[in-house]
């Protein structure tokens, strides 16, 4: 069976949010795109406090200087569609209120007619906590925790009733409810964070960093759910961040999901060949418009397909 493939909607600078976000979501869902994506970052530090992903000296990437709101993007793709799923890849869950985010969530699932994935982490720019995160950095885990436990609450039945170290719900209706149960999504960077995910998600979403370590991932993760008695399926979605170029890019260093249309068609089969069921591909980071980024992701759909992708 071919795997679900979704593309990342355009947030970057150079892409109008306007008018750029509705049109590629049509085009993707034309295309045969099956979801569409977006991701988190609220600030570009300079200097930064700490190297992308906590790594000391590795620069942020420079299309991180302006990245739209996560949900208005999705909103503005949720009304120039109707059948792709909505995910986020992910929210940092520690830069939002959870009963406010819990709420957001539930109403664009409902706007949307049920297609909303939910996908949350912890983050890990520590500037991006001192702007705007409503607890600490070392708090990061326990605040995922209570958004967790808030969702459950504001989409389950009235009345809802929660107390918790951020949020307090006094016994109230909180409409409107989602469509249908919105699946959570979570990452697994650690043994506690993977815990997490077996015990209370429906998905994971890893980054794509190689086919043979997404295969020890997925095996670890299988293991852990064995020996905590997780029977129900649990979801995978890949992030593959792609850095797209009308060339070969050559040498051993080359990373997975960088180069031309026919190594990331390559990236992709690999991935998919470890039995992962759905690859978020975004092209956008390395696009110059909306137009080339249809063009390009429409040309790598083609592709994948017919290598039986």
């Amino acid at each position: 069976m071919p795997v679900s493939l979704g593309l990342g909607l355009p947030q970057m600078k150079q892409y109008d949010l306007g008018r750029d976000v509705a049109e590629v979501a049509r085009a993707a869902e034309d295309i045969g795109y099956e979801s569409l994506w977006v991701f988190e970052r609220i600030i570009f530090p300079e200097p930064a406090t700490q190297g992308l992903y906590n790594v000391p000296g590795l620069p942020w990437p420079d299309q991180y200087r302006s990245v739209a709101d996560p949900l208005i993007t999705l909103a503005l793709a949720a009304g120039a569609t109707s059948r792709a799923r909505l995910g986020t890849s992910v929210l940092v869950a520690p830069l939002h209120v959870p009963f406010q985010l819990a709420r957001s969530l539930a109403s664009l699932d409902t706007a949307s007619g049920g297609r909303v994935i939910a996908g949350l982490g912890t983050g890990w720019s520590l500037d991006e906590y001192a702007a705007a995160s409503v607890a600490p950095f070392e708090k990061r885990g326990a605040v995922l925790d209570e958004l967790l436990d808030v969702c459950a609450a504001v989409w389950g039945p009235d009345p809802v009733s929660y107390t918790g170290t951020l949020t307090t719900i006094a016994p109230s209706e909180v409409g409107p409810k989602p469509a249908r149960p919105v699946p959570v999504y979570l990452p697994a960077n650690s043994p506690r964070a993977t815990r997490r995910l077996v015990d209370r998600a429906d998905g994971w979403l890893p980054v794509a960093m190689g086919a043979d370590r997404l295969t020890e991932q997925w095996d670890r993760i299988r293991e852990v759910a064995a020996e905590r008695g997780r029977e129900r399926p649990l979801g995978v979605c890949v992030r593959a961040n792609a850095r797209y170029s009308a060339a070969p890019v050559t040498g051993a260093d080359r990373a997975p999901f960088h180069g031309d249309v026919a190594q990331i068609v390559a990236d992709l089969a690999a991935h998919a060949a470890t039995g992962v069921p759905e690859i978020l591909l975004d092209l956008q980071g390395t696009t110059r418009d909306a137009s080339e980024l249809i063009d390009v992701a429409a040309e790598v759909y083609r592709a994948a397909r017919a290598a039986g992708v």
